[in-house]
């Protein structure tokens, strides 16, 4: 993990098609390819610090409760190349997800939790840049049960919740825990199909969520969608191995704002992330360690061109934040707002200088 209080190396929870597979499934078989694995039982421990009291009978019924109302509304999503898990978002059939779960795909098989015949879908659109997607079933089934989603702004450290989704390729599976922390900007890796978003403000939980958990649903004990489980955090001195117990789901607030944009304008229109109009490669020092953002291109009209930034010029710090690297560079953005003003440090010409920045749009 890294070493700052809110910034995390995490990987993302798509499932690859693998014959590996069946050999982790264990008796239950696997996803697509026999009997999907039966939920995990409820656990009545967990109870958060500061949470109403209930008794061992009283939690296992809430738990029991939230999975009847909200499981039928978790589907698997099968992208030839891997498999995730999507939340049914309205009756019309539209239904939100991870894009690192459809990748460059139009065409997906969707299965539900209630056991109907799968079904086709086709993408509506992606954005990448927070890694968020909308698809859409080619015909909408009766009885098709949307989510509910919950506030954001209710979201408390030590609320107990379920993750649901179809991790491992086990569809319909249900883990438990609890909001662990709140607001912490994450960075996913490029790597096996990653989308390389930086995503501000993510729920950080310790439910259980592994590989096929992707686009799922991180649920309150009121039945409602709090985030979309995304990434799984990994920790370097462990070969980038899964660290247990630490996963982040995109907040819901960010999930509904994109959502509704591509469901109305098929598209994102008003991202709300800030950039500074760029396109930029790491630099390194002379002992070969990361040293700064250099500017490949600037986009004529854009917030760095409008403060006298050009291609060639080395960014160093972003306000009082370091930048040695582009993801750096990304993640102290993500805690900006476009429209702010913010001072920028960069080197031309060996020479340091600052400028002030009025940020822009992604």
């Amino acid at each position: 993990m890294d070493a700052s209080p809110s910034r995390s190396r995490a990987r993302r929870l798509l499932f690859p098609l693998s014959a590996a597979v069946c050999a982790i499934a264990l008796a239950g078989g696997c996803s697509g390819t026999g009997p999907s694995a039966p939920a995990p039982e409820s656990s009545a421990s967990g109870t958060a610090q500061g949470a109403v009291k209930r008794g061992p009978d009283d939690l296992e019924n809430a738990y029991q409760g939230v999975i009847n109302d909200v499981l039928p509304s978790v589907v698997q999503i099968d992208a030839s190349e891997g498999l995730g898990s999507g939340i049914v978002y309205d009756d019309r059939g539209h239904i939100v997800t991870n894009a690192h779960v459809v990748g460059d795909e139009k065409k997906f098989k969707v299965s539900v939790a209630t056991g109907e015949a799968v079904l086709g879908a086709s993408l509506v659109s992606s954005y990448p840049e927070q890694d968020l997607a909308v698809i859409k079933l080619d015909e909408v089934p009766d009885g098709l049960r949307a989510a509910k989603f919950g506030d954001a702004e209710k979201v408390e450290v030590g609320q107990i919740v379920l993750a649901m989704g179809s991790p491992l390729g086990l569809s319909s599976s249900v883990t438990q825990g609890i909001v662990s922390a709140l607001g912490r900007t994450v960075s996913e890796s490029r790597s096996g199909g990653g989308t390389g978003a930086t995503i501000a403000n993510m729920v950080q939980t310790s439910a259980a969520i592994n590989p096929g958990n992707s686009g799922g649903a991180l649920v309150n004990l009121d039945s409602q969608v709090i985030g979309i489980p995304t990434l799984a955090a990994t920790d370097p001195q462990m070969g980038d191995s899964a660290a247990p117990g630490i996963g982040f789901a995109i907040p819901v607030s960010m999930v509904r704002t994109v959502a509704d944009q591509i469901i109305k304008d098929g598209k994102v229109t008003d991202s709300g992330r800030a950039a500074l109009n760029i396109t930029g490669r790491t630099v390194v020092d002379d002992n070969y360690r990361p040293a700064g953002v250099a500017l490949v291109s600037v986009e004529r009209g854009g917030a760095a061109a409008d403060a006298g930034l050009r291609p060639g010029d080395t960014i160093t710090k972003l306000g009082e934040t370091e930048v040695t690297t582009i993801t750096s560079l990304s993640e102290a953005l993500a805690d900006e707002k476009p429209g702010e003003k913010v001072t920028v440090t960069y080197t031309r010409d060996e020479d340091s200088r600052t400028a002030e920045v009025t940020l822009g749009e992604i």
